[in-house]
């Protein structure tokens, strides 16, 4: 599923299922996956937010907040959610290269029913 990654959408998986064990949850989510795409040092990331008028800063707040916490206990692994690989697909068919973070940024805006890309919209309607 992951096939098509380059080496910093690797990183942004990585740091995506990092965030879901720092928040006790069994899955990754979209959520997820904004969160690590906003803490991957990656400009196109940035000029795309910021040609949007949305601050970077404040999105990561935000969806840090709406993440939560869940039970404290210990999984047998992680799942990704059909959402997720939802979005994997679309930035996989948006491209003829490899999938780069803001790929990934772009798909979660396209797919649209996360609250992840709502946090996105609300973000871009305060400008």
């Amino acid at each position: 599923m992951f096939a098509k990654f380059s080496p910093a959408s690797g990183r942004v998986l990585r740091a995506a299922e990092q965030e879901c064990r720092n928040h006790n949850h069994y899955y990754i989510g979209v959520e997820h996956l904004l969160v690590a795409l906003m803490q991957e040092p990656d400009g196109a990331i940035f000029q795309r937010l910021s040609s949007e008028g949305i601050d970077p800063a404040e999105v990561h707040a935000e969806i840090r907040r709406a993440l939560g916490t869940g039970e404290d206990r210990s999984w047998e692994g992680i799942l990704i959610t059909p959402r997720v690989r939802s979005v994997v697909a679309i930035a996989e068919s948006n491209t003829g290269k490899l999938v780069e973070p803001v790929d990934l940024l772009v798909a979660i805006e396209m797919e649209g029913g996360s609250r992840a890309a709502e946090i996105l919209r609300r973000s871009r309607a305060r400008v």
